[in-house]
């Protein structure tokens, strides 16, 4: 039995972006990784609504940070054989004023945090896969907090690439297999979801082969 651990925000959790409501479980992509993995592995879903890499939200508390989560999280279901990451989105958002290669040194403090957890088999290491968000497309409703995200956004998934081989992770740009609804821009329908999670099935495949 493998454990896999999925990291994330919104996009992980399954915001519609439709209704605002919650993506039914078996279309939401780590409800769809499951489904296509089966039952040999557990599919922790840990998605929640606005959460950064590391920042504290001034809006919102520091809840939000997603440094101050994993920590605890990582403990509380080892041992894991595999960390999905998938952040950046929230940091793009104009109140916290950050370039792609600020967010980038976020993302790398997890994957330290990650790395030196022992919260996988054995006490070893989890692995990663690295997943960089979806581009940020036309807005609508979310216009004013990601006014000026929309360029950064594509700027990511090098960066993202580059941190993934600095660590020996295994990386997906998620832009290269979804787009993010006309909705709003920034989340993913349904049918995108299920793309994404066949995709990542592929991947997991490969790693804990």
């Amino acid at each position: 039995m493998k454990t896999i651990l999925c990291y994330g925000d919104s996009l992980t959790w399954g915001y519609d972006p439709l209704t605002g409501n919650r993506i039914a479980i078996d279309k939401r992509w780590p409800g769809a990784l499951r489904q296509i993995l089966g039952h040999k592995y557990i599919i922790i879903e840990e998605g929640l609504n606005g959460r950064t890499t590391v920042w504290d939200d001034p809006l919102h508390g520091g809840y939000k940070n997603g440094k101050k989560y994993l920590i605890p999280c990582l403990a509380s279901h080892r041992p894991i054989d595999l960390v999905i990451v998938f952040l950046g989105t929230n940091d793009l958002k104009m109140r916290f004023s950050l370039s792609a290669a600020e967010i980038t040194q976020g993302i790398r403090v997890l994957v330290n945090i990650i790395l030196k957890s022992e919260s996988g088999p054995g006490g070893n290491s989890p692995k990663i896969l690295l997943v960089a968000p979806p581009h940020i497309t036309e807005l609508s409703s979310f216009a004013p907090e990601f006014e000026s995200g929309k360029i950064k956004s594509r700027q990511l998934g090098a960066y993202y690439s580059q941190v993934a081989e600095e660590y020996g992770c295994s990386f997906l740009d998620s832009s290269k297999v979804v787009v993010a609804s006309n909705i709003d821009g920034i989340h993913l329908d349904s049918v995108e979801h299920v793309k994404l999670g066949y995709k990542i099935a592929e991947i997991v495949e490969e790693i804990l082969k």
